[in-house]
């Protein structure tokens, strides 16, 4: 399945200095990764996992707060929360998905419950369980993995998949940072959750989330969805990486003069911001919070103010200057394309979940930090852990299959000379960190970028692979670069505005436009039409793995 004319070459039996075979390889290790692994676990699944930095304490999630899409098995209810991003997420999310992930969503949560996690209590003693901090829950969520009986390998990035004679996916190979050794898994089925791409932008927990997932999965003929849906800037200080946004609804914005800036602090507020620091800086003050919201905000969100008290600044009397820095598909929706209810892709022994896959089907054309995602997550985890757990058992013997390497650009050598990983990053963050590329992106501005990312893209295919010890950065680069091209390609597709695809040159909803953007390919990138199921279906009519609670 690998993409045509790429040279897969045969992997040596004798490759990798540390050699590993397992049931199920999940590669990333947030909340969609650990749920994973401990789902496949519990289906008997031989599991080892991967992640670029330390399991529990690496990625968007841990290191913060996050809302989660928990509602009560209340039929009116359920319908409400589902209506009430429906519509914001111009009508493409489907309600049989939605269903499903707010049942298992509450399930899962039932669970963390008996795990300890420690879920506040209201005036009346009920759970308050819309909430999760990440520092807890990713502890536990690793605590169960190793409790599970699964491998973990920490700082051990992958790079590239592994295919067998028959395209289907067999494992995957990497480096672990620590020792500088290489690795081998092989593997009856593979869980990519390695999130989304947020271009090194330092937003707070994206310093690892290049794109790898997708890149590693185009190269073996996987597909990717709503990549258009890829323009979310988070809001913070320009000095800190936090860009959770919640408190700015107490906030005014002011120019440089002090002067309030009208619209700011509404709802259309991110886009006049946006338009304000093309031209000048924006600053803000939390002076609409009163005594008591700046008490919660303290115990809500410490690390939200680490950065201000270390600068003597007082942020609910103090102007402070502010950005917006690029998300990318973190808090987008754009992601790799998942064809069953166990989250499979197109590609045999290949499974998509978390942030790393498409989150259209329940979030549309618009979502943000938290909930939304945070439930998909654990739901879409949790589902492609067995998927893939039970795909691995109708597997033949990894002994009996014979595997390529995947990889290509930055990993395979062209023959010429070898080029520079970061300056192939600032070039890329050069065509999608402008709020006026992208934020509201236009036909000519699209084109004139994508002339540059394709020249780029041409130049690294056909030279050298950087050295050994810039492989993890090249990959990263070249992930970038891909995952640029995937979006732009889908924008110029997209010629409407629906949720957070935003063209200035078609500022209208079109109706004939309701479908979802299937993209693909690397040295020739394509985009399709398919249609969204987006009427009620019957859960009996469902295709998707129906809510279900781990084993006792």
């Amino acid at each position: 399945m690998a993409q045509a004319g790429i040279h897969s070459p045969l992997l040596s039996d004798a490759a990798g200095q540390q050699q590993i075979q397992t049931d199920v390889l999940v590669i990333g290790g947030g909340p969609a990764g650990t749920w994973a692994a401990v789902a496949a676990a519990a289906r008997g699944a031989r599991v080892t996992l991967v992640e670029k930095g330390f399991c529990g304490t690496s990625g968007a999630t841990a290191p913060s707060g996050t809302g989660l899409w928990h509602v009560p098995r209340d039929r009116a209810a359920r319908e409400h929360a589902k209506a009430s991003r429906f519509t914001m997420g111009g009508e493409l999310a489907e309600h049989a998905w939605m269903d499903q992930v707010l049942e298992q969503t509450w399930i899962n949560t039932e669970t963390l419950t008996e795990w300890g996690y420690p879920f506040p209590t209201d005036e009346h003693g009920q759970l308050q369980r819309t909430s999760l901090q990440g520092p807890e829950y990713m502890r536990l969520m690793r605590k169960k993995v190793k409790e599970a009986g699964a491998r973990i390998l920490d700082h051990s990035p992958a790079l590239e998949l592994l295919t067998d004679e028959n395209g289907e996916v067999a494992g995957a190979t990497g480096i672990t940072r620590s020792t500088g050794e290489t690795w081998v898994v092989r593997a009856g089925a593979v869980v990519i959750t390695t999130g989304g791409c947020a271009f090194l932008s330092r937003a707070l927990g994206c310093n690892v989330l290049t794109g790898d997932g997708y890149l590693m999965a185009a190269e073996v003929g996987a597909e990717l969805s709503g990549m258009e849906f890829s323009n979310a800037y988070g809001l913070g200080p320009s000095f800190s990486s936090v860009t959770k946004s919640l408190f700015y609804n107490w906030a005014t914005f002011y120019d440089a003069d002090g002067v309030p800036i009208d619209g700011a602090g509404s709802s259309r507020g991110r886009g006049i911001i946006a338009r304000t620091l093309q031209t000048q800086p924006v600053f803000a003050c939390l002076d609409r919070a009163d005594a008591d919201i700046r008490a919660w905000m303290r115990n809500a969100q410490p690390n939200f103010f680490v950065s201000f008290d270390r600068q003597g600044i007082d942020p609910f009397s103090e102007h402070f200057p502010v950005a917006l820095r690029l998300e990318g598909t973190v808090r987008g929706t754009g992601g790799l394309h998942v064809i069953g209810g166990d989250c499979a892709t197109s590609v045999p022994g290949l499974y998509a979940a978390g942030d790393a896959a498409t989150r259209e089907l329940i979030c549309g054309a618009f979502t943000g930090g938290g909930s939304h995602n945070a439930a998909w997550a654990m739901s879409s985890g949790f589902w492609a852990g067995a998927g893939a757990a039970e795909f691995s058992r109708g597997t033949r013997s990894l002994a009996r299959r014979t595997l390529r390497r995947a990889g290509t650009a930055g990993i395979q050598d062209g023959g010429a000379s070898a080029w520079n990983p970061d300056e192939l990053v600032r070039a890329v963050q050069a065509e999608v960190f402008p709020y006026d590329r992208n934020w509201t992106r236009r036909a000519d501005l699209l084109e004139d970028s994508l002339q540059r990312l394709d020249a780029q893209w041409a130049r690294v295919r056909q030279a050298g692979a950087p050295s050994a010890q810039h492989a993890v950065r090249a990959r990263e680069a070249v992930a970038m670069l891909a995952t640029a091209r995937w979006m732009y390609r889908s924008a110029l597709q997209r010629t409407e505005t629906r949720g957070m695809a935003r063209r200035a040159d078609h500022a209208g909803l079109d109706l004939a436009q309701q479908h979802r953007l299937v993209s693909g390919g690397l040295d020739e990138i394509w985009v399709r039409t398919q249609a969204v199921r987006n009427t009620p279906v019957p859960a009996a009519a469902s295709a998707h793995t129906q809510p279900e609670r781990l084993a006792a």
